[in-house]
């Protein structure tokens, strides 16, 4: 009596689809490019800050409060979008290409232990809020020079992105499959095996 081929034992033997699973899998790294190219995207954003630095240092004492407010805004600006950059970066390239091997680095970012494509998602449009927010205020400083139409659009915006975050962390907390804890562990456990 022939003995039933399972399923899985199936599916090694044809090799089409052993050779599409196999490319399908390595396909992940046609992403690394687009992360190498975000790096270069944050050197462009080191410059910029650096300019705005040297423009506070320079010309500090002939801006009004209001211009030095604006432009310590813009410095706060450009570090929040930073962080976004490094959190896509990382989170991205970790959760979709390859696990970066920094086991036990004492630089090793507390949220890296934990991230998976919910968490990256919720931690993202905490940043996008975070980059709102600073532009909402650059607004409402400089109120009297923007037209009051542009600014209740501007709070729209900042509310929906808002609103956004909030579901998407109540989606992460409630429909989940995984705590944090258990991804925390589950990473550790990965971790502890090695590669």
């Amino acid at each position: 009596m022939p003995r039933p081929i399972s399923d899985s034992s199936h599916r090694i033997d044809r090799p089409l689809a052993r050779y599409t699973g196999t490319t399908i899998f390595l396909s992940r790294w046609l992403q690394a490019p687009l992360y190498l190219g975000l790096i270069v995207a944050q050197g462009y954003y080191v410059v910029r800050f650096m300019e705005e630095l040297h423009h506070l240092i320079v010309d500090g004492g002939h801006l009004t409060e209001n211009d030095v407010m604006l432009v310590v805004l813009g410095l706060i600006d450009v570090v929040m979008i930073a962080n976004l950059l490094i959190m896509v970066i990382i989170g991205g390239y970790e959760t979709f290409v390859s696990r970066i091997n920094i086991r036990n680095h004492p630089d090793q970012p507390e949220w890296l232990s934990h991230v998976n494509a919910n968490v990256l998602k919720v931690k993202l449009a905490m940043a996008i809020i975070g980059i709102s927010s600073i532009h909402l205020l650059k607004t409402f400083i400089d109120a009297d020079k923007i037209d009051p139409e542009v600014m209740l659009y501007q709070v729209i915006i900042h509310l929906a992105f808002v609103v956004s975050a909030v579901a998407l962390a109540m989606i992460d907390r409630f429909l989940s499959p995984k705590s944090t804890a258990d991804h925390a562990a589950e990473r550790a456990r990965i971790e502890e095996s090695g590669p």
